[in-house]
């Protein structure tokens, strides 16, 4: 029997421990994933999770916001300061209000993109406190 190839994941490990490094690529694979997981058939525009899930009225976005807790309670563990978080749950609480207005709201969804907004400000926490939690992409 000839040698097999070793298979090569599909996705990334992510790490469940507590450290900056594994936080920030969970942070990273969550928003990946409600923000930008595919493209709209014949264009270049990236659609989530929470675009779709917004769909569903006021339910959808309910939920999509419940999702993005995750990255608020993962900052939490992290330290970040009581300012941040607000930041953080003032993206969330506005995207979800907002995005619970039917059409209007669809739209708003796919244009604000609050977990990507509160990556952002994860990254710079980080960067400052957690150096070494920098991944360099190629």
């Amino acid at each position: 029997m000839p040698d097999q190839a070793r298979a090569i994941p599909l996705r990334p490990e992510l790490s469940l421990g507590s450290d900056p490094a594994s936080v920030r690529r969970r942070i990273e694979a969550m928003e990946r994933l409600l923000e930008r997981s595919f493209h709209v058939p014949g264009t270049k525009l990236p659609v989530g999770l929470d675009s779709i899930i917004g769909l569903i009225p006021v339910a959808g976005d309910i939920l999509a916001g419940a999702i993005g807790l995750y990255c608020v309670w993962e900052a939490r563990n992290l330290g970040m300061s009581k300012w941040h978080l607000v930041r953080m749950l003032g993206n969330i609480g506005f995207d979800t209000l907002v995005g619970s207005v039917p059409l209007a709201g669809d739209v708003f969804d796919f244009l604000f993109l609050s977990n990507t907004r509160n990556l952002r400000i994860i990254r710079r926490h980080l960067d400052k406190h957690h150096p070494s939690s920098k991944i360099i992409e190629g």
